[in-house]
This record gives C-alpha cells, structure tokens and sequence, in this order.
C-alpha cells in the first residue's frame, strides 16, 4: 500500500514553523487533504463548497493542515490543480508576523500558470479567512471573488469554473526596477535582495534571511515597521485586482452565505 502521509511525500513541513520555506511545497496533482494524508481526488467541482485560488502557502498541505489543527478542524479539503489564466503570484507589501513576505495575486491578463484551487466548507473558509487577517479593517488582505471571463480556471477535464475566491493584499504588492508587479521567487531569493538593496530593511531586520525570518516572527510592531519601510522606499504598486474589492460582502465570512460568490 503507498505511503500518502504528508511527510512520505515532502508534503509535511508548514511555512508557518519554517519561514525560509515559503510558500512550502505544493502536491503534483490534485488531492484530497485527510489530517495528515492526501489521497486521490475523483470529483474535482464541489457546488456546496468555496472555491478559493491559491497563490502562496494555501497550497502547501502542510500549512493548511498546520492551520486547520490549530483551529481544531479535521474535516477533509479537495485541492484541485488547475490551470489559471489572467493571475500572476506576486509579493505582498507587508512583512507577515509569520516571519516571512508572502504572495500575494496581480492582474496579468496573459500570464498562464497552474495554481490549485481548494474547495472549503463554511467552518474551513472561516479559519482562511482569519488566517489572512480578511474579517478586520486591520488585516493584510480582503477575500474577493475573481469572476471569468477576467479570470479563467480550467480543470484538468476541461471544466471552467465561473470563478473563484482569492485573497488581494491591502498594502498592494511589490514592483522591481518599473511600475508593473514583480514576480515572487521564493522566499530566500526575495529576502537577500530586499536585504542587499535596503540599508533600512538590513538595520531592521538583519543581513541575512535567517536574521530576517528571526527577527519578524512574531514580532508584530517591527512587521509593521518593515511594511511601511516598504512603502517608504517606493518599491509598493497596485495589484490591478483592486477593482473586485467590495466595501461589503454578501454575508459574513465564515457563513454559508459567504460560500456564494458576491451579488451583483
């Protein structure tokens, strides 16, 4: 019998515990997340479920399963491959009390990539939502529903979902040498070019990503300090997906309401 244990797949270590591993390690095919497996998928649309687009750490099974324990949910996640057109995975302005920068989507409306798309329930969504600060004015990120065309989500059998929810950061995301967004390389590479190019950032945060994860974690007022340094420094743009961000969601999150996509 195969192993499908996190761990026997190098699916178990959360970016939450390892900053400098962000955004962890995502699963080669869809899968659904049992506690600490992951096992075949056979249905990939799941109509009494949220659809939410992942672009960071929601997509690494550990760290959802690290998320979910904390919270004492159990119930099974389906994690669904697909292939996204309209979205690229930025950098988020803002330095996570996690202790690392994390990602954050843009508008490319010709970029293509695979991203995985995962189907919550209401109690499920909930926890996400904390987790990404969205129920608070002071939060790093709103929850907002990406809707085709603007966004196409294509599913391994050819299915196109008519949308889906994403997390868009509320300090924007950052630029690299021009006005559009910059890609995220992973989180070792981006911190030791924050580092190299910022005297500001290294007197806050260290030389090294290791002085930087360290310093961060938890550390919720130097977070703060270091997301407006970013600001500061002129390396902070708009995602583009602004424009989806509603002053008020249909229902609260976490409620079956919220499960729908917004009203029009």
């Amino acid at each position: 019998m195969d192993d499908r244990t996190l761990h026997a797949l190098g699916l178990g270590e959360a970016p939450r515990e390892h900053p400098l591993l962000y955004p962890g390690a995502w699963p080669t095919d869809s899968g659904l997340l049992d506690g600490d497996r992951l096992l075949p998928l056979e249905t990939l649309v799941h109509t009494d479920r949220a659809p939410v687009l992942t672009v960071g750490s929601n997509a690494c099974p550990g760290q959802l399963r690290h998320k979910m324990t904390v919270a004492g949910i159990a119930s099974p996640i389906p994690m669904v491959k697909t292939r996204v057109t309209g979205v690229g995975v930025g950098v988020s302005a803002h330095v996570s009390r996690m202790g690392y920068v994390s990602a954050s989507p843009y508008d490319a409306p010709d970029a293509v990539r695979e991203l995985f798309v995962i189907w919550l329930d209401a109690l499920q969504l909930a926890v996400i939502d904390a987790s990404e600060g969205a129920p608070v004015p002071t939060g790093n990120y709103d929850r907002v529903w990406l809707p085709a065309p603007g966004v196409r989500i294509e599913l391994a059998d050819g299915t196109l979902l008519p949308g889906a929810f994403a997390y868009v950061n509320r300090h924007g995301v950052l630029r690299n040498g021009s006005p559009a967004p910059r890609s995220h390389p992973g989180q070792r590479a981006l911190l030791t070019e924050l580092l190299v190019h910022s005297r500001r950032l290294r007197k806050l945060f260290g030389v090294t990503p290791e002085e930087f994860c360290a310093r961060a974690r938890a550390d919720r007022r130097l977070c703060e300090r270091g997301t407006r340094l970013l600001a500061e420094e002129k390396l902070v743009t708009t995602s583009g997906l602004e424009r989806y961000v509603r002053s008020q969601q249909t229902g609260s999150p976490g409620t079956g309401s919220s499960l729908l996509p917004p009203s029009k």
